[in-house]
């Protein structure tokens, strides 16, 4: 019996109900459906094989999600069925965004405030830390014989580098959602809502912002935008460890695509995506501004 149709059958307040499963696409770690219960649509995740070796802890998960719906920027958790790691939420009538729809007039402005609202929402049950996440799945590579682009060890001392200069002056952790691609922001016309906590965790809120600009591959004047509507300026020292994490986005989730190349079932190009967001991260690191961001973090 497929997974999904266990779960529902398991669900005491469904049993009886006229229920319709309709599988929905664009997951890249699980399999989404939306499920039908006497006229009443529910989001049902049942998450993908060997996702563990992702680093996902599905404890956590559900603990963040449910802290970001009490934040208010998060669809409630309705059902939890821990047996399949399978969670059960409000269905959110809206658009799924796109980098389009993120890089219209005042989109980067209406993201950094929705971040910012999860950011003084309850904490996280976790940390998060991009350095010892790249450290992990470069490991998990090396046991298990998967393939990376050419060059990441070499690059290691420069990720070094990075962790270095931000940790001069750290900031505060904060609640994170830390992969808030498009496709994690849905917009009903009234609020922006931000979906998928698989990788959240207490976090320093420049990879959040970092991340998501490099996501949407933002320019400098959107970068700017995003850094001023979160902190009421954009300081050289934010836009430097917004630039840096940047870095450390494609230098982490590129491993994350390397790995889902080797174990991933959903028909998407991930080793594509890893060799984009390597190139990326190589490009940055050999840049004129590299060394600035990083004199810049530490001031």
């Amino acid at each position: 019996m497929p997974i999904i149709d266990d779960a529902v059958a398991k669900i005491q307040d469904w049993q009886g109900k006229d229920i319709s499963i309709q599988p929905l696409s664009g997951g890249l770690t699980n399999t989404n459906y939306k499920v039908t219960v006497d006229g009443t649509p529910y989001f049902v995740r049942v998450p993908g094989e060997s996702t563990e070796l992702l680093a996902i802890d599905r404890a956590n998960e559900v603990h963040n999600a449910r802290a970001a719906a009490e934040a208010n920027v998060a669809p409630k958790v309705l059902y939890h069925l821990p047996e399949y790691n399978v969670m059960v939420l409000e269905f959110l009538t809206g658009i799924t965004m796109s980098k389009e729809s993120l890089s219209a007039e005042g989109m980067p402005t209406r993201m950094a405030k929705v971040i910012k609202k999860l950011h003084r929402g309850p904490r996280f049950l976790t940390d998060f830390n991009m350095f010892r996440l790249t450290e992990y799945y470069l490991k998990i590579c090396a046991e298990r014989g998967i393939p990376i682009p050419d060059g990441y060890h070499d690059r290691m001392p420069a990720v070094n580098r990075i962790e270095e200069a931000m940790n001069v002056k750290p900031l505060a952790t904060v609640p994170c959602n830390n992969d808030l691609l498009a496709e994690n922001y849905m917009d009903d016309g009234r609020h922006l809502w931000l979906i998928d906590y698989e990788y959240s965790g207490n976090n320093d809120p420049t990879f959040e912002l970092g991340n998501t600009c490099q996501e949407m591959q933002f320019n400098e004047a959107q970068i700017r935008e995003v850094c001023a509507a979160y902190f009421g300026e954009a300081t050289p020292s934010m836009i430097a460890r917004m630039k840096l994490n940047m870095i450390m986005s494609d230098v982490g989730w590129g491993l994350w695509a390397a790995i889902q190349a080797k174990i991933s079932k959903i028909d998407f190009d991930f080793w594509g995506w890893a060799m984009e967001r390597w190139g990326r991260a190589v490009e940055k690191m050999d840049s004129v501004e590299f060394e600035g961001w990083l004199e810049e973090v530490k001031r």
